[in-house]
């Protein structure tokens, strides 16, 4: 394969361009593929939900630029005589790195397409971009129906578990639903929504309601604060938005602190995904993108959604 250099603007837009004339094309589920150990639930996890939802795979790896540059930035660096030859041998160095690095996502991208294939589903595209994850995420927005990405990051091993580094970036920058996985795959049975109340909680629901991929399937409402009627009548309201899935429907009201009372309920109850959503500046919003978020996702043993 001959590859031929291009300048890192010149990438970027070669990479928008691309990206927009595939805007026509219908929405797809994103899977991320990287080499953490939880890209095979990934590609587990989008095959369940694109056959649910009836949307095909796109297959994406991004290739972080700072880590593998296209091209050597070796600015500052001239007039140090007899070091140039170093340098040049070093940015020589980097270029293989990073052809290397191409090579390998390539071959995970053929490997996560098989995986994928094999579970049924037939429509998959690949793609592999050179750049920042977020803003690759950002350019194939409009395209997107499902982002899944995995919890846990490349550096993460059984003693020593890490949260992708990005993802709390990526989960303020989109506004799509992201489906985030743990290590290991399973077909999830049941679901509950995290809800407040507020008006872009019932947008949630709203998503929610339009979405074959909870069809059918046990959905429990849980609110988080004081039992009262005008909760109750808030639950009664979102319940019948969502009549159409067919789902047996709970609702609930738990004391509490967001975090523990979530937890707790999912594990009463057997719950396989938590389904959240980013409500303005409710105390469910302060969980998501506050402080308690990194160990939130740390402790994860299973799916979570979070509706944008």
């Amino acid at each position: 394969m001959t590859q031929t250099k291009e300048s890192g603007d010149d990438r970027r837009q070669n990479n928008n361009h691309n990206d927009q004339q595939g805007e026509v094309e219908m929405l797809r589920v994103v899977a991320c593929i990287d080499g953490s150990r939880a890209a095979p639930a990934v590609c587990d996890y989008a095959s369940w939900a694109s056959q649910h939802m009836q949307t095909p795979v796109t297959l994406l790896h991004v290739l972080d630029e700072e880590r593998y540059p296209a091209e050597p930035d070796l600015a500052g660096s001239i007039g140090l005589g007899s070091r140039e030859q170093l340098l040049d041998e070093l940015a020589e160095l980097d270029r293989k790195r990073s052809k290397l690095a191409l090579e390998h996502g390539h071959h995970m991208l053929d490997e996560a397409e098989r995986r994928v294939r094999a579970s049924g589903v037939e429509d998959i595209a690949k793609r592999q971009r050179h750049g920042d994850l977020t803003e690759s995420l950002l350019a194939l927005e409009n395209q997107t129906r499902l982002l899944v990405m995995g919890l846990h990051g490349e550096s993460s091993s059984d003693r020593d578990i890490h949260i992708g580094s990005q993802l709390e970036t990526v989960i303020r920058s989109m506004h799509r639903p992201i489906l985030l996985v743990p290590d290991e795959f399973k077909a999830p049975q049941s679901a509950m929504l995290a809800f407040d109340g507020s008006a872009t909680a019932f947008k949630g629901v709203e998503l929610l309601a339009g979405s074959p991929v909870l069809k059918g399937m046990p959905l429990h409402l849980v609110m988080i604060g004081a039992d009262t009627n005008d909760r109750w009548e808030q639950l009664k309201k979102a319940e019948k938005m969502l009549a159409g899935l067919e789902s047996d429907i709970t609702l609930a009201i738990r004391a509490g602190d967001v975090e523990p009372a979530l937890h707790a309920y999912q594990e009463e109850h057997d719950i396989d995904i938590l389904v959240m959503g980013a409500y303005g500046h409710s105390r469910i919003r302060q969980f998501l993108v506050g402080s308690t978020t990194t160990t939130m996702l740390k402790t994860a043993e299973k799916p979570l959604v979070i509706l944008r």
